[in-house]
């Protein structure tokens, strides 16, 4: 079936010397993965490389066989050229960093287009604004509105969040954060992109990400932390 949509790229494999396996966020199809073929074999394909870079969101036609196996693209386009993504070294690590925790997290083969719309908007955010400390942070959180496990609200004053059921409570558990963590963690919730930028300081942000990357562990079956961590906290620091 010959499939017209855009794509968000999650990763890139190289396989054997010249090919290229691809997985992406359908908007039409969900997760897909994507056999390139001599996609380093000649000057015209490694240019093509550029467009299966960590979160390029693509315009793509694609052979979509549904059999389990991998699927092949026809036509690839970029759908919105990023002007400060790949050149700003802070942008480009956040996105090799959330297209780790994307590629963890995003599993089933069908469409999620409330998902998608969500992080084509985010992205095209972060490359139009140069305020994006809290940007992770807040992707990380609001992304998991869509995986099923979005805190409960935080109008909810109760001391600790408790982090296997995701609520605020009275009694200090096992899988609660500190009171501390919990005040930090409660600024987070409904923070916005374009707002409180400056409402955190390096060590808060490294806390939060802390919690967010366990948050994620405790929900997510084989969710594993992500190897650009170091590198974006590095940055962050």
């Amino acid at each position: 079936m010959l499939v017209k949509t855009k794509a968000i790229v999650i990763s890139a494999l190289r396989y054997q010397e010249k090919s290229l396996i691809v997985k992406c966020f359908t908007q039409a199809a969900g997760l897909k993965s994507y056999f390139v073929h001599n996609a380093f074999s000649s000057a015209r394909n490694s240019l093509k490389n550029a467009y299966f870079q960590p979160l390029t969101i693509l315009e793509i036609e694609a052979v979509h066989k549904n059999k389990g196996t991998l699927e092949n693209f026809k036509e690839i386009r970029l759908a919105v050229p990023y002007n400060t993504i790949n050149t700003d070294i802070v942008k480009s690590t956040i996105v090799i960093f959330l297209s780790e925790v994307l590629h963890h997290s995003i599993k089933e083969e069908e469409k999620n287009e409330d998902l998608f719309s969500f992080l084509e908007t985010a992205l095209h955010w972060l490359d139009t604004h140069d305020e994006i400390a809290n940007f992770h942070l807040i992707l990380l959180l609001e992304t998991t509105k869509f995986l099923g496990f979005y805190p409960e609200s935080s109008a909810n004053l109760s001391p600790y969040f408790e982090m296997t059921e995701g609520v605020f409570t009275d009694g200090h558990g096992i899988s609660c954060l500190s009171e501390s963590e919990t005040i930090l963690f409660r600024r987070l919730i409904g923070l916005r992109f374009g707002t409180g930028q400056k409402i955190f300081n390096g060590t808060d942000r490294q806390a939060l990400l802390k919690i967010l990357l366990d948050y994620y562990s405790l929900h997510l079956d084989g969710f594993a932390k992500p190897k650009s961590l170091e590198v974006l906290r590095e940055v962050f620091s």
